[in-house]
This record gives structure tokens, C-alpha cells and sequence, in this order.
């Protein structure tokens, strides 16, 4: 893992010595249910836990072992039972390797998601904040590119805070099916564990916290890792949106937002002036690699028979990888959006810079309104939008001009309908509706 990115809260959940440890957790786990279903002696159970409370099992005779026997698993096995001396003998009884791994990945599932879970509540109340403060603030909405109608800024965070509500219920209905691990065997029938198996497994399960996977082959089934980085990629995605607004709304010729911008810091190396969104693009950035893993991790469920290995490799890049960013973009988005600088006059200037074009569709409701038919109010504004763009005329001028506007809507009609604050809608509504929702996440 690149050390340039990611929160240190969040790699070391996914360092070679925390992945040691969980599973370290499992053989102990592992031992002390067959101790329960008296398959072992207590004193076998307790020295193997012993060993491993006690940091016997060193990650250097564990990497010493691998680079020997080439077989990581056998190796901590190894180093597991040298540790427990004459007990050692009961270390990982009936058990095959993915049995202590796949579990492991689910202990660090379960670490990792409450992680995910507090940048989401974070990021989903920077956005409500800046959504109930800005539930006025009046701009250019924006289809194609284009002026369309007058949207609020605060409506604008509103829409984002939703979608990050979306991913919280994503996220949280999804958790179940990924804390899940195995005590199955080689094929997942358990008979290296005897009659006792499923026993055995939901024992080992219930000291971790994790739930047995029902039915399986040697492995946890990998459609539920293909779920995990598809949540996952769904959150980038959105994050992705979300940078990519600012960014655009922090062009030079927009400039109705900004990130904030300390006052030693160099937004270029010759140009002085330089204030860039490097925040918003750097999420842009590793978005795009998070979603690279999406087509690999969906491989990964096609395996042969009852499994084979070439999940094995891939697994090792992109659960530690998509994790560890999706965590780093998630804090690095909310910082983005508590900070950030709103500059509702630029957005009144880009407002006015439209000649009151902005403000077409309102024309057109208010004719239909008072009676004219709305297609034929259409292709009148339409036509009446058209003149003032070519002639470079406001708007209300061309307006107050034609005979059919004038006479159906006054001049004092024209004015009402020219007025962005009068064609709102619903926003400030949504805005209430989205906080409401947010709180009840929380």
C-alpha cells in the first residue's frame, strides 16, 4: 500500500501484523471450541491461547517458515505449534487454510466497516450543513452544461447528502453478509471435524463475532467480497460526483465555490495566482482506481470445483486496497465540504449573466398559467429566447416587446416570472425532508 494515501486508523487494519494477529484469533478461536466439545484438553486450548496472548508467535520465524515451506498458512501453523511446545499437536486440528483465513478477512471486515461507517455520518453531515445554511441561496441550475432553471445551493447538498444516505443503508444492509467466516474444511463438509462440525463452526463463529456461512465450498462464498467492493465502489463513485461538482463550480469562469486554501499553501510551482480544487481531484483521482477493482473482484466468484487459487492473488490488492482509499476519500470529501468556501455573489452574477434566459421555463408556466396552450407557450419562448440570445438583448426587453407576452402576463407579470426566487419549487422542502432523513441515519 502506497503510505501516501489512507488514514493510519484504517491501513493498520490491513498491515501484515494485524493480519497476523486475527489469524492468531481464529486458531485460538478454533482451539478452545474443540476444547468445549471436549475433542481436546483445556490445558492444550489454554497453551495454545497462551502462545498467542503471550506474542510467542514472532512475524519473523512466521516469514522464516513461509520462505521455507513456501505455504503461508503452514507457516503460521508452524510457528503457532513450536510456540505451544507439546501441545502443538492440537493446533489447527481439522481445519484447511482459507477455514483461518477467510475468517480472518471477516474480523477485518468487522473492523473496517464502522470505519466507513463514521466517514459516511461525517460526509453526510457536512453536506446537510452547507444544505440548510444555503437553502436560499439562489443559483444557476445546470443541465449539459448549460443554464437551465434556478436551483438553491442548498438543494444542490441536499441531493448529495441523500445519495450518501443511500450508501449508508448500503453499506449497513450489506455488513451482515460480509462479517461472515468458515469452519468447514477442505470442501466444506466438515469431516476433518467429525459429527460436531456445524457445532464446532457456529462455537468458533460466536467468540468472533461473525456469523458461519451455512453453506460452502473450501471458501467463503466470493459473491460476498464481490458485493463488498461493489458497495464500496458505489460510495467512489458518488465521491467522485461530488469532487467533480466542485471542481467545475471552481472554474475561473463559474468561481461559485471553492476549496479552502491555507495561507502558506502553493496551488502552483511559476503561476502565483493558482488556487486549485487538489483535494477534489485527488478524489477524483483514487475514485477511479477503486472502481478498477470492480472487474476483478466479480472474476473472483467464478472458480473451479469446490475452489482453486486464482482468486488468492488479487484478493491480497484490492480488499486492503479499495478499503483503505474508500476510507481516505470519504474523510478527504467531508473535510472538502466542511471547509468550503460558497460565494452566492459570483453565483447572483452568473445568474444575471444569463440575460434572464434562466428563466424561460418560468415564462412559459406562467403563460400556460393564464391560459395559453403549453405548446404554443413553448414554442413562443422558445423562439422569444432565441432572438435575445442572437441579438445579445436581455431578455425581458424581447419579452415586454411581444403582444401576446405583454398582454397575458403585464408587465408586472413579466417582472414576476423573471424573478429566480419566485421559480424555487419545492427546494427549501427537500432541504427540511433530507435533514430530517439524515438525522434519523445518525
Amino acid at each position: 500500500m502506497d503510505f501516501r494515501y489512507g488514514r493510519p486508523e484504517m491501513k493498520v487494519i490491513f498491515s501484515e501484523e494485524r493480519r497476523l494477529q486475527r489469524l492468531l484469533e481464529v486458531e485460538v478461536a478454533l482451539a478452545e471450541a474443540h476444547m468445549t466439545l471436549g475433542n481436546i484438553p483445556r490445558d492444550a486450548a489454554q497453551a495454545i491461547a497462551s502462545s498467542v496472548e503471550g506474542g510467542l508467535v514472532k512475524p519473523e520465524r512466521v516469514a522464516e517458515l513461509e520462505a521455507e515451506i513456501r505455504h503461508d498458512v503452514m507457516a503460521l501453523v508452524l510457528a503457532l505449534s513450536e510456540a505451544a511446545g507439546d501441545y502443538g499437536r492440537f493446533v489447527h486440528l481439522g481445519a484447511t487454510s482459507s477455514d483461518i483465513t477467510d475468517t480472518a478477512t471477516a474480523l477485518q471486515f468487522k473492523d473496517a466497516v464502522p470505519l466507513i461507517e463514521t466517514g459516511l455520518l461525517r460526509l453526510q453531515q457536512a453536506l446537510v450543513n452547507l444544505a440548510q445554511e444555503h437553502k436560499g441561496t439562489v443559483m444557476v441550475g445546470r443541465t449539459h452544461g448549460q443554464a437551465a432553471v434556478p436551483i438553491t445551493f442548498g438543494m444542490k447538498m441536499a441531493v448529495f447528502a441523500l445519495e450518501v444516505h443511500r450508501h449508508l443503508a448500503r453499506l449497513r444492509e450489506a455488513t451482515p453478509r460480509m462479517l461472515v467466516g468458515k469452519m468447514s474444511g477442505a470442501v466444506g463438509t466438515g469431516a476433518g471435524f467429525g459429527e460436531a462440525a456445524t457445532e464446532l463452526q457456529d462455537l468458533v463463529m460466536a467468540m468472533l463475532g461473525l456469523t458461519g456461512e451455512e453453506a460452502s465450498t473450501q471458501i467463503v462464498g466470493r459473491d460476498r467480497y464481490a458485493e463488498y467492493v461493489a458497495v464500496l465502489a458505489g460510495i467512489a463513485a458518488s465521491l467522485e460526483r461530488f469532487a467533480t461538482e466542485v471542481r467545475n463550480l471552481q472554474r475561473t469562469e463559474i468561481g461559485e465555490v471553492a476549496e479552502a486554501f491555507g495561507e502558506k499553501q502553493v496551488g502552483s510551482s511559476t503561476m502565483g495566482q493558482k488556487e486549485n480544487p487538489i483535494t477534489s481531484e485527488n478524489i477524483s483521482g483514487l475514485a477511479r482506481i477503486i472502481r478498477g477493482f470492480v472487474g476483478p473482484a466479480y472474476e473472483n466468484v467464478v472458480l473451479w470445483h469446490e475452489r482453486d487459487l486464482s482468486n488468492s492473488a488479487s484478493e491480497r490488492f484490492i480488499l486492503p486496497h479499495v478499503t483503505v482509499l474508500v476510507d481516505d476519500i470519504l474523510h478527504k470529501a467531508a473535510g472538502v465540504f466542511e471547509t468550503l468556501r460558497v460565494r452566492p455573489e459570483r453565483m447572483e452574477e452568473n445568474i444575471r449573466a444569463t440575460g434572464g434566459l434562466l428563466m424561460t421555463e418560468a415564462v412559459m408556466m406562467a403563460l400556460a398559467r393564464k391560459g395559453m396552450d403549453r405548446q404554443q407557450a413553448h414554442e413562443l419562448t422558445r423562439r422569444l429566447s432565441q432572438a435575445a440570445r442572437a441579438e445579445a438583448r436581455p431578455f425581458r426587453e424581447v419579452l415586454l416587446e411581444d403582444e401576446s407576452v405583454l398582454s397575458m402576463l403585464g408587465e408586472e407579470g413579466i417582472e414576476k416570472a423573471l424573478d429566480p426566487r419566485n421559480y424555487l419549487g419545492a427546494s427549501e422542502a427537500i432541504v427540511e425532508r433530507v435533514a430530517t432523513l439524515s438525522k434519523e441515519t445518525a
